[in-house]
C-alpha cells in the first residue's frame, strides 16, 4: 500500500513538473505576440492622433484660427436668414451685403465659403464648438457679445425697431404706447434685450423674419427687429406692405464675431479697411440699399 502511494505521488509530482514546464513553455512562446501586442496598440493610438493633428494642433497649441481655417481651406460662416444681410436667391444662393462680404473676405484668404444657417441663440456655443469659424450676420456688438467672442471693427449702424400694422401706426409713437402689446422677438437677439429691459410681454421666435410672419398673422401685436431689415422687408413695395416701423428703442452697431482671441478679427480689419479704401465695400452695400449704414473703415 505504502509502495503503491509512494508510486501515485511521483507520478503527481512528475505530471505537476511537466504542466509547469507547459505553462512556462507556453509564456515564453506567447511573450513576443505579449510585447508586439503594445507596441500595436500604442501604433493604432497614434494613427488617429496623426489623422487629426491640424485641428487639434490648431487648437492646443495656440496656432491660429487664420492658420486652422487655410489649412481646411474653408471659412464656414454662421448665418440665419436676414434680408439684406444674408439670405437666398431664387436659385438658392446665400446672397446680402453679410453674404457677399463674406465671400469677398473668404476670397482674400484663398478659401472658400461655406454658409451655415444656426440657430441665433446658440451662436456663442456653435463658435466655441468648432462648427462654424464665424457669426457674420448683423450682429450687433453688445456687452454680451464683445465679452464672449472676438470681434470685429464695427462695420454698419443699426437700430432696433417695432413694427406694427400699418393701420395702428399712430397709436404707438413713444415708449409709453407699447406697454399693452404683445411683441414677437428673435431668441438671443438684442430685439429680445430691448423688450426685456422695458419689461414688455413677449414670445421669443427663431428668426427676424418669424416674428415678422407673427405680427402679419395678428399673433402678435407687434415685433422687435433690425432697422435694416426693416428697411428691406416692412412697408410698401415689400413682402409686408401691411406693416410699418414706428417707434426706435436704440442705437447699435454691427460686428462680426470669432473665437476669442481668434486672429482672423484682425484680418478682418485689414480687410475691411482696404475694401472700403477701394470703394468695393460701398459698392456691395449700394446693391443691398444700406450704403447710408455703412461706417468708414
Amino acid at each position: 500500500m505504502k509502495k503503491w502511494i509512494a508510486v501515485m505521488l511521483a507520478g503527481v509530482m512528475t505530471a505537476a513538473m511537466v504542466a509547469g514546464c507547459g505553462g512556462k513553455d507556453a509564456a515564453q512562446t506567447e511573450a513576443p505576440a505579449e510585447t508586439e501586442a503594445p507596441a500595436e496598440t500604442d501604433a493604432d493610438a497614434e494613427t488617429p492622433e496623426d489623422a487629426e493633428a491640424p485641428a487639434a494642433d490648431a487648437e492646443a497649441s495656440g496656432d491660429s484660427d487664420l492658420a486652422y481655417v487655410q489649412g481646411n481651406g474653408t471659412l464656414v460662416v454662421g448665418i440665419t436668414d436676414f434680408e439684406p444681410m444674408d439670405y437666398k436667391d431664387e436659385s438658392g444662393e446665400w446672397i446680402g451685403f453679410d453674404a457677399d462680404m463674406a465671400k469677398a473676405f473668404g476670397e482674400s484668404l484663398g478659401v472658400d465659403v461655406e454658409f451655415v444657417e444656426i440657430d441665433w441663440d446658440n451662436k456663442i456655443m456653435e463658435l466655441d464648438g468648432r462648427t462654424i469659424d464665424c457669426v457674420w450676420n448683423g450682429m450687433t456688438l453688445t456687452d454680451e457679445v464683445k465679452s464672449a467672442m472676438e470681434c470685429s471693427n464695427a462695420y454698419c449702424n443699426n437700430a432696433q425697431i417695432v413694427i406694427v400694422p400699418a393701420d395702428k401706426k399712430d397709436q404707438y409713437q413713444d415708449v409709453d404706447s407699447l406697454s399693452e402689446l404683445t411683441f414677437a422677438v428673435e431668441a438671443g437677439s438684442a430685439g429680445e434685450a430691448q423688450v426685456t429691459e422695458l419689461n414688455l410681454e413677449f414670445t421669443p421666435v427663431k428668426a427676424q423674419s418669424d416674428a415678422l410672419m407673427e405680427v402679419a398673422a395678428g399673433t402678435s401685436d407687434a415685433a422687435v427687429i433690425d432697422s435694416l431689415m426693416a428697411a428691406a422687408m416692412v412697408g410698401e413695395g415689400t413682402g409686408y406692405a401691411d406693416l410699418t416701423y414706428t417707434v426706435q428703442l436704440n442705437s447699435e452697431e454691427y460686428g462680426v464675431g470669432f473665437r476669442k482671441g481668434s486672429d482672423l478679427a484682425a484680418a478682418l480689419n485689414e480687410f475691411f479697411a482696404a475694401s472700403y479704401a477701394d470703394g468695393s465695400m460701398t459698392a456691395c452695400a449700394e446693391t443691398y440699399k444700406v450704403q447710408a449704414a455703412v461706417i468708414e473703415q
